[in-house]
């Protein structure tokens, strides 16, 4: 199976085919521009040491500070810190945010830390990452297992370092020090701001769809929530981890909520029936939302998809062999680069914020964000129609073509 870097660096290709860029300036668009591997020590509450290896990677930054989240997970690797780095900076430009793309990580399982081990753990990757993180440089955010308390941890170890408050140099933070109005729900929102774009350009009604999530995290839980309570769709499936619950008439969602919320599952959820994640993806659904881990959707599995809309929430949830298959059989895939681009947009609009000393009504962020997620996905959608309708590729057009033209408009240093 081809890597998720190696994943991500074919779907770069594919757009450079089409952009007609050489070889030699496809390595500079693609070699990251910095990446650390840092030990991280912590002195646990039993009085051991554990050592943990942590990483930051900036891919590129000629269109603005690098962006992106950090995630705490067993799995974290370099490989994988650099390839959600590399698709943080297509989705920024995507989205046209002045942002390069970032990401970071530290490779431990949360579960096992108690929460004095685990504020240790975050203010001494914060220390060592320092040499690169800034509110001009590069701003981490929010990912899997991080949230707004790691972030004010982060925050806060920086400031002191600095000896005066830094609020920009983190985004996803509490409100109460300096975090935005729909920062928590932005991804879950964004996504279905562009089904619903998606809805009037392929006049595809949202109303009573019939909607499969995968993933029932802070990204599939919201996003559920949103389309039933909100837009009027018909949640039949949710899956986490251990397994799933479906009930064609549609689930109650917020008794979904309550049992994830107090047995840690959705398996069975609602009186529905059992299913697995494998299950899960061959429903007859209307749409499909892929919001847990990297390579969901494969070549052994993408014919059995019914879905006629699949909506990413989680980044590379689709291999690149699935892609063809989807497309012959006349799925419509709203890519990662754009479906889950709502949370580094309004993790941009809280770093305005930040540099400007204001605070926006909640009002005014949802705005914000429906007029850039409206745009990007139109933006994608004229390029998919000169490019065979694949959304994919599109994306990943014009992300490229901006990232390249900043870089000949800028030159190359000395």
């Amino acid at each position: 199976m081809m890597t998720f870097y190696e994943m991500v660096q074919r779907n770069f290709h594919r757009a450079a085919d089409v952009l007609g860029i050489s070889d030699d300036f496809r390595v500079v668009l693609l070699r990251p521009r910095r990446q650390l591997i840092v030990s991280v020590p912590v002195r646990m509450d039993d009085g051991r040491y554990c050592v943990f290896e942590g990483y930051r990677v900036n891919h590129c930054v000629v269109r603005g500070p690098a962006k992106g989240g950090i995630r705490f997970h067993p799995s974290v690797t370099l490989d994988e810190v650099r390839a959600l780095a590399t698709l943080m900076t297509w989705k920024c430009a995507v989205l046209d945010l002045p942002f390069g793309g970032g990401k970071g990580g530290v490779a431990v399982d949360t579960k096992t830390l108690s929460t004095r081990e685990l504020e240790a753990l975050t203010r001494r990757y914060a220390t060592e990452i320092s040499i690169l993180i800034g509110p001009d440089t590069d701003i981490p955010a929010p990912d899997m297992y991080t949230d707004e308390r790691v972030m004010a941890w982060i925050m806060d170890t920086y400031s002191e370092h600095h000896g005066h408050q830094v609020l920009g140099v983190v985004t996803g933070k509490p409100i109460s020090i300096g975090g935005s109005e729909g920062r928590l729900d932005a991804t879950a929102r964004g996504l279905v701001l562009a089904l619903e774009a998606a809805s009037r350009r392929l006049r595809i009604p949202l109303v009573d769809a019939r909607v499969a999530v995968q993933g029932f995290g802070n990204a599939g839980r919201t996003v559920s929530h949103i389309l039933a309570k909100e837009v009027g769709a018909k949640i039949v499936a949710v899956s986490d981890s251990q397994g799933g619950t479906y009930c064609a008439k549609g689930l109650d969602v917020s008794a979904v909520e309550r049992q994830k919320d107090e047995e840690g599952t959705v398996l069975g959820a609602a009186g529905g029936d059992r299913i697995t994640n494998e299950d899960l993806l061959g429903l007859d659904v209307d749409i499909l939302i892929p919001a847990a881990m990297e390579h969901s959707i494969t070549a052994e599995n993408a014919d059995r998809i019914r879905a006629r809309v699949i909506a990413e929430a989680a980044n590379g949830p689709t291999d690149i062999e699935a892609d063809p298959i989807l497309s012959h059989n006349g799925k419509i895939v709203i890519p990662d680069i754009l479906a889950s681009a709502g949370g580094v947009t309004v993790s941009y609009f809280e770093w305005v914020q930040n540099h400007q000393g204001l605070r926006w009504e909640p009002s005014e962020v949802k705005r914000r964000l429906k007029k850039k997620m409206e745009d990007a996905f139109t933006d994608v959608y004229e390029v998919a129609r000169r490019n065979s309708g694949d959304m994919r590729l599109a994306a990943y057009v014009l992300a490229v073509s901006r990232v390249s033209e900043a870089y000949r408009i800028r030159g190359l240093y000395p």
